[in-house]
């Protein structure tokens, strides 16, 4: 890589971090300035209602280095990301929360790890300060399944914390999938990666972006974005179904020829048998509907995102 200091682009997704997001712009511009870099913050604002727009706005007075981007709505987190590396023009591009769990301040490590050739540079969370137990483990759960489930091996308690180098940023910026998992397109996509460990820190202020709904949302999307598992476990099941209705059906014809005293009418065989058949077709149709209803949000080939107003880029 370059022996001189890359020009760097920070991607911020905000969505109503009016209390965080000048701490966070102190502390980037602190570790980036003391480590003597070149940089832009690209603030991605996904549909904001509190006074978000109006600080960043007042950073983007004072601070020509710091860019809005500001949807018409809210579009979600991932393609806030996706919005923020459409708009970058760094060398390397660093995406970071504005909630300040994930410390600015390992960016100049980042980028000593890129000097010496490492084209991705995720971070690892080796610790969750502030998450209750419950988070934690459907955290880890959610990891090791998709791992499992997934042919692209998708780091480990690695969220979208990273830096990415120009080529990377490139390949990701011609992806335009709808339902993102930005964290496994970029793993898909593949070139030398490497890792760096950290703590990360509870929020300091505000409330998550992500309760029970979205995370579970966020898990569904990044099992059938990379994987098509679930399909063929729709189809073990079907053939389940059907090798034991056959033995059923054998095991009456049985009954029938040899024990015709035995054949008494019962509602209870039936009714089991209606239901797990009947509880069987509709997962399977489920998963199904799943992945049709991505292909159609596909085919209708709108846009990922409509930007409202956009600050300080030229």
């Amino acid at each position: 890589m370059a022996s001189e200091k890359p020009f760097l682009s920070v991607v911020v997704p905000v969505f109503n971090e009016e209390l965080t997001i000048e701490k966070m712009y102190e502390r980037v511009k602190k570790a980036l300035e003391e480590d003597a870099l070149t940089f832009e913050i690209i603030i991605v604002n996904d549909g904001s209602y509190d006074s978000t727009v109006e600080k960043v706005k007042r950073l983007c007075s004072i601070d020509n280095r710091v860019k809005l981007v500001s949807f018409s709505r809210n579009f979600g987190h991932q393609i806030a990301i996706s919005a923020g590396l459409d708009k970058s023009r760094g060398q390397v591009v660093v995406i970071i929360d504005a909630d300040l769990q994930d410390p600015p301040e390992l960016i100049p490590k980042m980028i000593k790890m890129w000097e010496n050739g490492c084209e991705v540079v995720y971070a690892v969370r080796k610790k969750r300060k502030g998450d209750s137990f419950f988070k934690r483990f459907t955290a880890a759960l959610f990891y090791r399944t998709l791992r499992i489930l997934s042919p692209v091996e998708i780091p480990l308690d690695a969220g979208d914390f990273r830096l990415l180098d120009r080529k990377v940023v490139d390949v990701l910026k011609r992806m335009r999938e709808r339902s993102r998992f930005v964290r496994g397109m970029v793993s898909w996509i593949g070139f030398r990666q490497g890792k760096i460990e950290y703590v990360r820190e509870k929020r300091i202020a505000g409330e998550t972006k992500y309760p029970l709904r979205k995370m579970i949302s966020f898990a569904i999307d990044g099992i059938l974005s990379f994987s098509n598992l679930p399909l063929r476990l729709s189809s073990a099941f079907g053939f389940i179904a059907a090798v034991i209705s056959f033995i059923l059906l054998l095991y009456g014809i049985w009954i029938k020829v040899f024990y015709p005293s035995k054949t008494i009418p019962g509602w209870t065989s039936l009714f089991v048998v209606i239901l797990f058949f009947s509880g069987i077709q509709l997962v399977c149709i489920g998963i199904l509907g799943e992945y049709v209803g991505r292909a159609y949000e596909e085919c209708k080939k709108r846009p990922l995102y409509i930007v409202d107003e956009e600050v300080n880029f030229d």
